[in-house]
């Protein structure tokens, strides 16, 4: 075939990109594993850049900073002992632990390195959180942002010549946003990572068989989740650790291999220090993101209280309470922005969708309390045709929603019940408000006299709480706790 313009122009660009990552020295050596990589577009200093940036929005975006019982602190302590064995020992890292209930850990470029009080509720030692800080510090020292944000860069060259590389420079990286740096790292970045947790981790006297239990816990929790959401065991949140970092039992022991270490012989655990460190801190939702307790949903510093049927399975997301039954039907509540100085049904019929136009609208009262209602047949990812209920409620200068979407062969036998949940919206009494305070973890010693039905009895969590008991402590099927042993129990 001839050598068309077309074709000569596409050579020119990839010639052309080419010599431009020449001229950026695009192959650097790895600082951690003295290989190459391809970092050309994302300089250190770009690195650093990045973090300090994105740091402020990452904390908001995650319920804030969690500083009880001084934990930063403790967490930074660790995490300064794991920098000190690094090939990057004199770098500057940040370390935070995010007020959030999701079970989560990950890293900015420049050092930041982020672990939430959901995940530490569900360590059980000092080598189980050094093994997540290392990891995470791993992907820093090895700057695998860089290497795939640079990836990404040359391959939108070679694709469409040079123009998208062409711009203001670090700007247009730091452009990218911190959710960039959220996404799941290539099986190789993972390997790697873990390769250098477990190097950090023996160098720095702690146990590297915490890794692996912690990898337990987090394949155990995320079944467990799944299985009270309503859901099946196997299906993993976008936001949940083992979505972000998927790794198993085997590869861990592949990196414990390659990392090439000599363990200590006396490895640090650190189950006492670790169990007092986190004894009293909150479990599950905080007070200024409401409680969902069973099949009822609290918010105190807002005023609400709603509940859903008995059969439904509720979860308390950051920007919605979802709840959902075993025969397709779900329950959406969440803020309702756009009905703000604005009539409500008007809302309903021209703000609240662009693709969905509701019908049969009408106002109600909830509770003296001014909303709207109305509905539309939609058609759902699966093919199947749903009824889509839309209530939206008044609260002063504010307003919230109900999306009520049920199977369209079964509009009748949800009605009652999902009337039922629109109409228990209302502000709480002033008991309620006193009476209504977060979950906290309570480490106990394990008496001799004590069976693991002590400890579930005293679980104030609303269900299976056997489960959820065994879960926190590491605890297999039908597993004692050893006697003299601490563990974790939640209280209200």
């Amino acid at each position: 075939m001839g050598f068309t313009h077309h074709q000569g122009i596409r050579a020119l660009a990839v010639f052309a990109a080419l010599g431009l990552m020449a001229g950026l020295a695009g192959c650097s050596t790895n600082p951690a594993t003295g290989g190459d990589s391809f970092t050309a577009f994302m300089s250190p200093d770009q690195e650093r850049q990045i973090g300090s940036q994105e740091h402020p929005k990452m904390v908001k975006e995650f319920g804030g900073n969690y500083d009880e019982k001084d934990l930063p602190r403790y967490v930074a302590d660790i995490g300064a002992k794991l920098v000190a064995v690094s090939e990057a020992p004199t770098e500057n890292f940040t370390f935070t632990v995010l007020d959030t209930p999701v079970i989560n850990a990950f890293a900015l470029p420049g050092g930041y390195v982020y672990v939430t009080r959901g995940l530490m509720a569900l360590a059980s030692n000092e080598a189980e959180i050094a093994g997540v800080l290392a990891h995470e510090i791993g992907h820093v020292v090895a700057r695998h942002s860089a290497q795939r944000y640079s990836q990404g860069m040359l391959t939108q060259i070679l694709a469409g010549g040079l123009s998208a590389a062409i711009g203001n420079g670090a700007g247009d990286i730091i452009g990218v946003g911190a959710n960039a740096y959220l996404k799941s790292f290539s099986r190789e970045h993972e390997f790697e990572a873990d390769m250098l947790g477990v190097r950090y981790l023996t160098r720095a006297g702690y146990d590297p068989a915490g890794m692996a239990s912690f990898l337990k816990k987090l394949r155990a929790h995320s079944r467990l989740q799944a299985k009270l959401a309503g859901r099946s065991p196997d299906e993993i949140d976008s936001f949940d650790f083992m979505a972000t970092h998927p790794r198993t039992l085997d590869r861990i022991a592949q990196a414990q291999s390659a990392a090439n270490v000599q363990v200590v012989s006396n490895p640090t655990i650190g189950a006492v220090p670790y169990m007092t460190a986190i004894d009293g801190i909150i479990y599950g939702d905080g007070p200024d993101h409401g409680y969902a307790r069973g099949n009822k949903f609290i918010h105190v510093p807002l005023d609400f209280y709603f509940e859903v049927p008995e059969e439904f399975s509720m979860v308390n997301q950051p920007d919605a309470v979802v709840a959902r039954d075993g025969e397709g039907a779900m329950i959406v509540f969440e803020g309702a922005p756009g009905a703000k100085n604005i009539g409500l049904d008007q809302y309903l019929a021209t703000k609240f969708s662009n693709n969905i136009r509701l019908t049969n609208i009408e106002k109600i009262d909830i509770n003296n309390q001014p909303a709207a209602t109305g509905y539309a047949d939609i058609r759902m990812k699966s093919g199947e045709t749903a009824r889509l209920r839309v209530v939206v409620i008044g609260r002063g200068d504010t307003a919230y929603q109900f999306l009520l979407i049920v199977p369209i062969n079964r509009v009748d036998a949800y009605n009652v019940g999902l009337r039922r949940t629109t109409y228990s919206f209302r502000p709480l009494t002033a008991q309620e408000k006193q009476n209504y305070n977060p979950l906290r973890i309570k480490v106990r010693a394990v008496n001799p006299e004590y069976s693991t039905a002590t400890f579930v009895d005293s679980m104030a969590v609303e269900r299976e709480a056997a489960d959820v008991f065994a879960v926190l402590n590491g605890l297999e099927d039908n597993q004692q706790p050893p006697a003299g042993s601490l563990v974790k129990t939640v209280v209200d």
